[in-house]
């Protein structure tokens, strides 16, 4: 259990802006931050992290007090066993794939983790290489595996995939979702990817000037009503079409495209450029705008 309560200005492009946040968070989740530039998302990794001050809070995390600011107890960075992904990598550029590992290893610890964080992010092929040989999404699984080298409580990530493509996106998902199960992880994600959030997420904390508006799980979030059936996908509406008495629409989901029959009433709200949830109602596909 993770039990996060922080107040903190911060200064924005906008102005001051008071953090104010309560987060309790299971062992084992996967959580989101999820809200707009300046909501304060990034602030609260930092904080967590123990990179950022506070003006007053508390971080408790299994029982044992991370922060307590009127106890006046404050971890360091290196006491509070978390990974963190940045954007934009970090690698150390004169050092191998396998050596920004191993720069990582506590003094004493044991290296076979290092083999073992190569095979699961599949950089076998790739570990004696340099960073700047290797792609943007190679260069993230590097850091990935760099941050749990030390098998943090906490892994956490800022937009870690937000430079990628689509198709290199998806797979480091999958890898992220690969080792947050594999190391018994609690995670906590900053994106602003929604297709992201309601694949990866157990739960979703909307910021909003740096208050949490909205929590719960991903589709509920997301779309004004439960969904039932086999299949979620998010996508862009790219066209609507008139077809007699029934409209087709195109739904952009990844690098697919699909096409959903709807009602005039079912559209009456859509325009290109919508972020749309494709879900199953009754076994028919129905669209839901987010």
């Amino acid at each position: 259990m993770i039990e996060v309560t922080i107040d903190k200005k911060l200064q924005t492009a906008e102005g001051s802006m008071k953090l104010d946040i309560r987060l309790r968070i299971e062992k084992g989740q996967l959580i989101t931050l999820y809200g707009a530039s300046g909501a304060g998302k990034t602030s609260i990794l930092r904080i967590i992290a123990g990179l950022l001050s506070v003006d007053s809070g508390q971080i408790v995390v299994d029982g044992t007090y991370w922060l307590d600011y009127n106890k006046k107890i404050n971890f360091s960075p290196q006491q509070r066993n978390i990974g963190y992904v940045f954007q934009d990598y970090a690698l150390f550029p004169n050092m191998t794939v396998r050596e920004n590992l191993e720069f990582a290893l506590e003094k004493g610890q044991d290296k076979s983790v290092i083999r073992e964080l190569i095979s699961i992010v599949a950089l076998d092929k790739l570990k004696d290489r340099k960073p700047s040989t290797l792609s943007g999404g190679q260069q993230q699984r590097v850091a990935l595996a760099r941050a749990l080298v030390r098998k943090p409580k906490i892994l956490l990530l800022d937009e870690p995939l937000s430079a990628l493509d689509i198709k290199m996106r998806s797979k480091l998902q999958d890898y992220i979702l690969k080792v947050h199960r594999e190391y018994e992880l609690t995670t906590i994600l900053v994106s602003h990817d929604i297709g992201e959030i309601i694949k990866m997420s157990d739960k979703v904390y909307c910021l909003d000037e740096g208050k949490i508006s909205r929590e719960g799980d991903s589709v509920s979030i997301f779309t004004d009503n439960q969904l039932s059936g086999k299949f979620q996908f998010t996508g862009e509406v790219i066209n609507i079409q008139s077809e007699d008495v029934v409209y087709i629409i195109t739904v952009l989901i990844g690098n697919n495209v699909v096409r959903v029959i709807a009602q005039e009433s079912e559209i009456s709200s859509l325009a290109i450029g919508d972020k749309v949830v494709v879900a199953s109602k009754a076994f028919n596909p129905v669209l839901i705008k987010i």
